[in-house]
């Protein structure tokens, strides 16, 4: 016989695709998820996985029982939500995942208030070229550049925020005078990766230059800023990452400025889990501390000192 434990460990391992990874979701040793797979498949009497040098995938059986095994966490987590309500103990882990930028300049740097706060919780921060998927419960929170307009999904606006052309005092040095939007024609300039550009809201060069003068990609942008900080060309960054860098300057102040809007979405089953709020709402109030920075208000003053 099986019950709701066997079920959290299959959903990890079809979620994670490794029994390490699911491991370290479930904060157990990678054999303790592997003994309790091949218990259930006992129990069912059929085969959930095909094991693979590259990871654990579904047969068809592990894919008509995914289906059951997710209906029963959504029950589960809201008869935890329902009856414990607030006295829920804010402990356990909730994973965020979004940009890099955001996650690394805009989060980050805010976790030490969130553990103050709430010391018992564990933040796993994931930075990611793609969107997670919250309803294989990828992630608790997603970080996106737009409102999702499909799924059982609860969004909230965090703000707008600040995009403009940067390059270093070298690069500028060294190079032909930017004086004008068609000057960049003879620049090199530092982008994404194009087929692998997962939202349109990073299409920005497309509509400055083309895809032609893009000379170095990465799908990271924090690499990005450091080809620029290279001198490998003109890059498109928000201002609140390159802001504080030294010798970075900004290009084309008055021609080149992007805004974008950061949004937070959860699953709509989680909107009342406790830690999962706590750190929803620790985000939002983060954020809106920050709302000049986002903007790239420091820069504005820079420019005009």
């Amino acid at each position: 016989m099986f019950g709701w434990d066997d079920l959290r460990y299959f959903l990890e391992v079809s979620r994670r695709g490794r029994l390490v990874g699911a491991a370290q979701r479930l904060g157990v040793d990678h054999t303790t998820v592997s003994r309790r797979i091949a218990n259930l498949e006992q129990s069912l009497n059929t085969q959930l996985f095909d094991r693979t040098p590259s990871g654990y995938t579904l047969t068809e059986a592990g894919r008509r029982l995914l289906a059951h095994a997710e209906l029963v966490e959504n029950t589960t987590l809201a008869i935890q939500a329902d009856l414990a309500g607030e006295n829920l103990e804010l402990s356990g882990s909730v994973r965020v995942s979004g940009p890099e930028g955001f996650m690394v300049k805009i989060l980050t740097p805010a976790v030490p208030h969130l553990r103050a706060r709430h010391p018992e919780i564990e933040l796993e921060v994931v930075t990611s070229s793609r969107y997670a998927s919250l309803s294989r419960r990828e992630a608790d929170l997603l970080i996106t550049l737009n409102r999702p307009t499909s799924g059982r999904l609860v969004a909230r606006k965090l703000a707008d925020y600040r995009l403009c052309m940067w390059a270093s005092e070298e690069y500028l040095d060294s190079n032909p005078k930017i004086q004008s939007v068609e000057d960049l024609q003879g620049h090199d300039l530092v982008g994404y990766v194009d087929d692998l550009i997962y939202t349109p809201q990073l299409r920005y060069l497309d509509q400055l230059v083309g895809a032609s003068a893009v000379k170095l990609r990465s799908t990271s942008l924090v690499g990005q800023l450091e080809a620029a900080k290279a001198s490998l060309g003109l890059c498109v960054l928000p201002c609140f990452m390159a802001e504080d860098v030294p010798g970075m300057k900004r290009v084309l102040v008055d021609e080149i400025c992007i805004n974008r809007e950061f949004w937070i979405v959860q699953h709509e089953d989680l909107r009342h889990v406790a830690r999962i709020r706590s750190v929803f709402e620790f985000i939002v109030e983060s954020v809106d501390a920050q709302a000049g920075r986002l903007l790239g208000l420091n820069c504005q003053e820079d420019d005009a000192a």
